[in-house]
């Protein structure tokens, strides 16, 4: 299972070496990567996202807050939280397929960033999910370069959780 881990560092050089090298010497692969200044001068955030059971997690996150320069760890997989990646996806895009990307990227709520002769990028932002479906929808023009920035994080203060609203809004459309 994916898990998602919040883990505020003090903003030093060597923080993110020593992180990785805790998650290379275990044999822990880091599937999504984003760091970024956060709310608090002279810290950083990082945002992972990391697959394991329930007990590898933990032992993680203990793992973690062992580091020298790491504040706080939380695993937030379970928490309701708003994330949200940035996808850039430069296409195959000659005169006959053109509006129909145009037309699927309106759809998804993405912008066209750059148009050649024979390309366009396209900039997403949204849930992991939306860029999925969006690449999914894309594929069959051809994709000739992806850059993705890896999952940010933030719990929800409302505590309301979307997940759990998006499936009750399904179940209830079924129903009745």
């Amino acid at each position: 299972m994916q898990h998602t881990l919040s883990v505020r560092v003090e903003d030093e050089a060597g923080v993110l070496t020593r992180i990785a090298s805790l998650f290379a010497r275990r044999g822990f692969n880091i599937e999504s990567l984003a760091v970024g200044t956060c709310e608090t001068t002279g810290q950083s955030r990082i945002t992972m996202v990391v697959s394991g059971d329930d007990s590898i997690i933990e032992q993680i996150v203990k793992q973690l807050d062992k580091l020298i320069n790491v504040i706080e760890v939380r695993d937030i997989t379970a928490t309701p939280a708003v994330e949200r990646e940035l996808m850039l996806v430069k296409l195959n895009a000659v005169p006959n397929n053109r509006s129909e990307i145009i037309e699927i990227v309106q759809i998804f709520r993405a912008r066209i960033v750059d148009v050649a002769d024979d390309s366009l990028t396209v900039e997403v932002v949204g849930d992991p999910g939306k860029l999925v479906a969006l690449l999914k929808m894309l594929q069959k023009f051809g994709i000739r370069e992806i850059a993705r920035t890896g999952k940010i994080a933030l719990t929800r203060e409302s505590g309301v959780n979307t997940e759990y609203l998006k499936i009750a809004g399904s179940l209830e459309s079924l129903v009745g």
